[in-house]
């Protein structure tokens, strides 16, 4: 199909004037303090809302380990 009328600059401006990226939100963590996305696991100590879910250890050591037996 051929396009029957152009659109002016403006115009397609005008349209495109949402298309915008927003820069990433981040919010502190309240155990250790470092940045985290919001409503998520932080993932240097695996707290979320004040309760421990993950062991931020175990979960090293386990790609650690893995690692190790790959290259063997």
């Amino acid at each position: 199909m051929v396009i029957r009328m152009r659109h002016t600059r403006a115009h397609t401006g005008n349209r495109r004037s949402h298309h915008a990226l927003k820069s990433a939100a981040f919010s502190k963590c309240s155990h250790c303090g470092t940045l985290r996305p919001p409503h998520t696991v932080c993932v240097a100590c695996g707290y979320y809302r004040g309760r421990k879910v993950l062991d931020a250890v175990k979960s090293v050591e386990k790609k650690q380990a893995k690692r190790k037996a790959s290259k063997a």
